[in-house]
């Protein structure tokens, strides 16, 4: 069967198989992915579109019975934090959001305030620790990311909850379609409407 698998779709495979049992982010997957075939460094990559719906089957077909208390114990986690950084126009994005996570997934909130250091002293008063850093953002361009080390206990895991800190003005652009026609992120509404469904 794997030698009828064109290259691209071998590498989506192998790579969602990554995703849902490390944790892996989709790049280093795919590039893991490669190396892990013995293909050619430069043998074209699959899209994330490829790769999340690898990620789809991989879970209906290993994950079925795990997954969705999993996801939605993230859920319930990712809106904890939007509610307490509400002032910031918190938009949650990533597998959470799409309904591919796992428990060793990470949650992604996208924060959109006039100057991101008020984030920053937010967490402090709330008294967080967490690790700044610089990371490619939605636009592009490179923005600050408040990255927390936060326990769950409904997976007795700790997770990492990431805060992309955007630019107010950024709002309206991250609010288009993706290239399926689906919202790329979620407001606190939206993520309350999910955990209180258990949509996936």
């Amino acid at each position: 069967m794997h030698n009828a698998q064109t290259p691209t779709a071998e590498i989506a495979h192998t790579a969602a198989r990554m995703v849902v049992e490390e944790g892996l982010e989709y790049g280093p997957a795919k590039r893991r992915a490669v190396r892990q075939l013995g293909l050619n460094a430069r043998t074209a990559l699959p899209d994330n579109d490829a790769v999340e719906l690898a990620v789809r089957e991989y879970i209906e077909l290993f994950c079925a019975d795990t997954q969705p208390d999993e996801l939605a114990a993230l859920r319930r986690l990712a809106l904890l934090w939007m509610q307490r950084l509400a002032v910031f126009r918190p938009h949650l994005a990533g597998a959470v959001w799409h309904g591919t996570a796992t428990r060793l997934s990470d949650i992604y909130i996208q924060l959109f305030c006039d100057d991101s250091k008020t984030a920053e002293i937010t967490l402090i008063d709330q008294k967080v620790d967490y690790e700044p850093r610089s990371v490619p953002g939605f636009t592009g361009e490179r923005v600050e990311a408040l990255s927390i080390s936060a326990h769950c206990a409904e997976l007795g895991e700790v997770i990492g909850v990431h805060l992309l800190v955007h630019d107010l003005d950024d709002l309206r652009g991250a609010l288009k379609p993706d290239s399926k026609g689906r919202k790329p992120r979620g407001d606190t509404p939206a993520v309350a409407a999910l955990v209180n469904n258990q949509a996936p």
